[in-house]
């Protein structure tokens, strides 16, 4: 005859704190030693981070939006009218995030610092900040630098096939990289898809620039152009492995960036959530792939309103 087990509370107590614990380990997205998540980023850009941010509450709401809708990581505009986010508000915020699971990169923005001379010596400015604002404090810290650099909006740059912007993009990522990789942050750009229309070499040398790059996949669809949700969901799935296709075509190198794709709400409204789970459907076998990023909160206050 087995004897009966003794109830004993305390090891019971003990194995449940540790099933607990062990899922939320499992849930959340593990950091790697590269700054890398093994579970895919779901990104979110936050424009005007000190008028939103700085208001009473403002931390929270975002901290309860991206507990919500499942986002990982936020894009804070940090400054505004070039003036820098006090500092007293970015540890308040990144504190509230962080307690939460949420990564926060510092959105830096510029349209010339690919010509550079004193247009990217302003974006450095701007990340000797960010590293300066870390070396201070030793707890509420950024997890990474989001550049968005956008030298396609000049009118010499337009076009299709005109990439004699991209020297100068990819001198500024490499100078960005240089000053914020070895104060321990990520650093990761917002790209549009005609730089992965280059050739080879122009492709791999944009790929291996930055650890990580968002593609800007806009305007593929309108919430009144008379598609159904299933076949909006389609065109996001093939257009999403048409361009990490045309990304990485010919490259073998393991050090190349990850790639995120970005989807933005103009182009969904309500239908966004669906569009971004299509992504992670479609492409999280894909080792190129990051993850997906939304464009933007803002877009969502101003919805709501």
């Amino acid at each position: 005859m087995l004897a009966r087990p003794i109830w004993n509370p305390g090891v019971h107590l003990r194995a449940a704190c540790v099933c607990i614990f062990s899922a939320v380990l499992l849930a959340a997205p593990a950091i790697t030693a590269s700054g890398e998540e093994s579970a895919p980023v779901h990104g979110l850009w936050v424009w005007k981070g000190p008028s939103l941010l700085e208001a009473a509450g403002g931390a929270e709401s975002l901290r309860d939006f991206c507990r919500a809708e499942g986002i990982n990581e936020v894009y804070v505009s940090v400054s505004e009218h070039d003036e820098m986010m006090a500092e007293s508000s970015m540890a308040r915020m990144i504190g509230v995030l962080h307690g939460a699971n949420i990564r926060v990169e510092a959105l830096l923005s510029s349209e010339n610092a690919d010509e550079g001379g004193k247009h990217l010596e302003k974006l450095l400015g701007h990340v000797r900040t960010v590293v300066q604002f870390n070396q201070a404090h030793s707890r509420e810290r950024f997890d990474g630098i989001h550049l968005d650099i956008e030298p396609q909006q000049r009118p010499e740059n337009k076009g299709p096939g005109n990439l004699k912007f991209l020297p100068g993009l990819v001198e500024a990522y490499r100078a960005v990289r240089s000053a914020a990789e070895p104060a321990g942050l990520t650093v990761n750009a917002d790209i549009q898809n005609k730089l992965l229309k280059g050739s080879l070499e122009e492709r791999r040398t944009l790929l291996s620039a930055l650890p990580r790059l968002t593609l800007m996949m806009y305007e593929l669809s309108s919430p009144n152009d008379g598609t159904s949700a299933e076949k909006k969901s389609e065109v996001v799935r093939e257009s999403s492995k048409k361009f990490l296709d045309m990304a990485y075509e010919g490259l073998g190198d393991a050090r190349l960036a990850k790639m995120a794709i970005g989807l933005r709400t103009p182009d969904y409204e309500k239908l966004l959530p669906k569009m971004l789970q299509t992504l992670d459907e479609a492409n999280r076998a894909n080792p190129h792939y990051l993850g997906w990023a939304r464009h933007s909160y803002n877009d969502t206050l101003q919805a709501a309103h």
